[in-house]
């Protein structure tokens, strides 16, 4: 089994998430997420989420507060490598956007960032932690937690 550490920014403004796309490195998978990533050696989550929001989509945030922590293990057979059983540990954070330019990430597996109408993000391919941190988000739960979001249709690892 693998393991993954990540942190996440949540930005909603005006009924609208900022999203990137995620491109697999062979180009042949790809779905839409939120900006964030894995946290680095000896690198705090919330120091991650401001530097990997920077990384993907040239703008530079602030972390309001957290939102909660999601762990999930994804079966080898559901992942695109398809190698090991892996556990994804997300810690997401609600950021606001406080100077940059919005621009595709220069070097990396993220491109077309971009602002997303809430009503669309349903119908856009896109990665579980994109529902769990809108649901985060929007309904601020005590716990920080939320139930397992089913991927389907539309949803991936």
């Amino acid at each position: 089994m693998t393991f993954r550490l990540a942190s996440y920014g949540v930005c909603i403004v005006n009924d609208e998430v900022l999203l990137t796309r995620w491109v697999s490195p062979h180009d042949d998978v790809t779905h839409w997420t939120l900006p964030g990533g894995g946290v680095d050696p000896y690198e705090d989550p919330f120091d991650a989420v401001i530097r990997e929001v920077a990384e993907e989509t040239g703008y530079e945030a602030v972390v309001e507060r957290l939102l909660g922590v999601d762990s999930r293990v994804i079966p080898a057979a559901e992942r695109v490598e398809r190698t090991a059983d892996h556990q994804n540990v997300g810690v997401f954070y609600r950021i606001r956007i406080t100077g940059g330019t919005l621009r595709p990430e220069p070097s990396g597996d993220t491109t077309e960032p971009c602002w997303t109408p809430l009503s669309e993000v349903p119908h856009r391919p896109r990665s579980s932690l994109v529902d769990i941190g809108i649901t985060l988000a929007l309904t601020l739960p005590p716990t920080g937690h939320v139930r397992p979001v089913p991927i389907t249709g539309l949803l991936r690892h």
